[in-house]
């Protein structure tokens, strides 16, 4: 068997089975989207049982795990390409997976020990990241890249960056090996020295006051019974001070085969923010027989909101753009609900467009606009897409926080390309003036977050160019109560135009002639390119 190019019809080798494959155009559009594809197509015995797999389709660029060239790889079965292969997470054993499932399967990030098992079975020559494996017209297909020289150096110190500002401790427990490893950031969490043993999670009771380990003890059960992420807070004695500190454990099970073989996880010292809400609640007590309670409650929340979102914004300068906001209370001095806006220039030059809509009113919609916007904010800075972003913020919600749900629509924007790349959780579209002409965006997929912790979110690109104006805002500006969500979007996207030549009277315009009757708060984030 030769080794098909992409220009290739790619056959497959089963005895008893027609040939099939994967048609040229598809395989022609993985080599442009992915550094590195293989494509595998089951061989079969006269019985049907699998016995290989050959490999019928390598791009141009294919990185091979073991180090060899796409040229010494050509006429070679799976098997005999990679023979220990076949167990634990090698290229085999995945693809046999697969083809008896169905299911795909995607590992972001590093590929190899300790995260996952090699590919070839054995310690892999060549490092490479984000795997995928899908089943496409009967085969399986493999994607990767190559980590570069220093990636892992840059990875590590961005997670100790993450691990001290955050209080955060990283570890995981292999059941197969009996092995427990802790970072150094765990033992900190913890007040004890790095050169001490790190400790399991069904030992760590000897640290926890007496009164907190039934919690552990649940916990540790429901990781290994629901074999699904889950998050619990107790408290320990710092054997160092004798401190009492507040730790919250989160974790997710792996599993393989259907079983659990490990815990990954992290401590987090959350001490300071248990005394500010003991702070907060004492205060509240105080203030239950007051008259005052209800004004001062008000008055936080109006300065949370107006430190957080100022009537206007500069920011963008740099980035080429200029920026106009609005925002409208549902009732006239009352600057109390979840509705939000961002603008962040980010390292590199980029430019991070946010829009959100925290549900409910009063402090409760304030403090969770808080957390999203700050999470939005620390989360941007390790270069995610727009995408990545609101996924690690959903699960952040559904986690971490109580009833805290919202839609959120987030941009990134690239001045030297005028491109921009953008994602929304369940938030409506946004609108472009082009020449003249407003248009409703087509929406990406993407559910609200705070509702499913593994939800995930389509992006898409946008080209922009000199004079767009880019229209971002909240439900509250254009819902109506008689009309369709349809309807209302496009007597909105008629209402934008024409622009004018002064960006902050064209805000104030949309704004003013907004005819929502929902009662509900609006908040509008104009961006024109220059």
């Amino acid at each position: 068997m030769t080794l098909a190019t992409s220009h290739d019809r790619l056959p497959i080798r089963a005895v008893g089975a027609a040939p099939h494959g994967v048609d040229p155009a598809v395989s022609r559009l993985l080599d442009q989207v992915a550094e590195s594809v293989l494509v595998a197509c089951p061989v079969r015995d006269s019985g049907g049982a699998l016995t290989d797999f050959d490999i019928v389709h390598l791009s141009p660029g294919y990185i091979c795990p073991a180090g060899r060239s796409p040229a010494q790889l050509a006429g070679l079965t799976l098997l005999q390409a990679y023979p220990d292969s076949a167990s634990g997470d090698g290229l085999f054993a995945r693809a046999a997976r697969i083809l008896a499932d169905g299911r795909a399967q995607r590992v972001t990030g590093p590929v190899g020990v300790p995260r996952t098992g090699p590919l070839t079975g054995k310690a892999d020559a060549a490092k490479v990241a984000d795997l995928r494996v899908a089943l496409h017209a009967g085969c399986v297909v493999f994607t990767w890249r190559g980590r570069p020289p220093g990636e892992d150096s840059r990875l590590a110190e961005l997670l100790g960056h993450v691990q001290h500002l955050g209080q955060l401790g990283g570890w995981d427990e292999d059941f197969t090996t009996g092995t427990v490893r802790w970072t150094e950031a765990a033992f900190a969490v913890f007040g004890l020295h790095p050169a001490q043993h790190p400790v399991s999670l069904s030992e760590l009771h000897d640290y926890v006051l007496a009164a907190d380990r039934p919690l552990l003890r649940r916990f540790r059960q429901s990781l290994l019974r629901q074999r699904e992420p889950a998050a619990a807070l107790f408290r320990i004695v710092r054997p160092e001070d004798g401190a009492v500190r507040q730790i919250r454990v989160f974790a997710e099970p792996v599993l393989a085969h259907g079983d659990v073989v490990a815990l990954r996880g992290a401590f987090q010292d959350v001490s300071a923010l248990y005394q500010t809400q003991v702070a907060l609640a004492a205060t509240r007590d105080q203030l239950a027989d007051s008259e005052q309670r209800a004004a001062e409650e008000h008055e936080l929340a109006i300065r949370l909101q107006r430190a957080i979102m100022p009537s206007g914004t500069s920011t963008g300068e740099t980035a080429g753009v200029d920026i106009a906001v609005r925002y409208r209370p549902a009732q006239v001095g009352y600057l109390v609900a979840g509705d939000w806006y961002d603008v962040l220039e980010l390292p590199g030059g980029d430019l991070l467009l946010v829009v959100g809509d925290i549900a409910g009113h009063g402090i409760e919609a304030v403090t969770g606009m808080v957390a999203a916007r700050n999470a939005l904010r620390g989360l941007a800075a390790t270069g995610a897409e727009p995408r990545e972003l609101l996924g690690q913020l959903n699960f952040a919600a559904c986690l971490f926080t109580e009833g805290v749900t919202g839609t959120v629509i987030c941009g990134r924007f690239d001045p030297r390309t005028r491109q921009l790349r953008w994602a929304r959780a369940g938030h409506l579209p946004p609108v472009l003036v082009r020449g003249g002409v407003a248009a409703v965006q087509p929406l990406p997929e993407g559910m609200l977050v705070g509702m499913e912790p593994g939800a995930g979110y389509e992006q898409v690109a946008l080209q922009l160019r000199a004079g767009d104006i880019l229209l971002l805002y909240t439900d509250g500006l254009i819902e109506r109560r008689a009309a369709s969500i349809s309807d209302a979007l496009a007597e909105f996207a008629a209402a934008a135009v024409p622009s004018g030549p002064d960006l902050d009277s064209y805000a104030a315009r949309i704004l003013a002639s907004a005819e929502s009757d929902t009662g509900d708060d609006a908040c509008l984030l104009a961006v024109r390119i220059r």
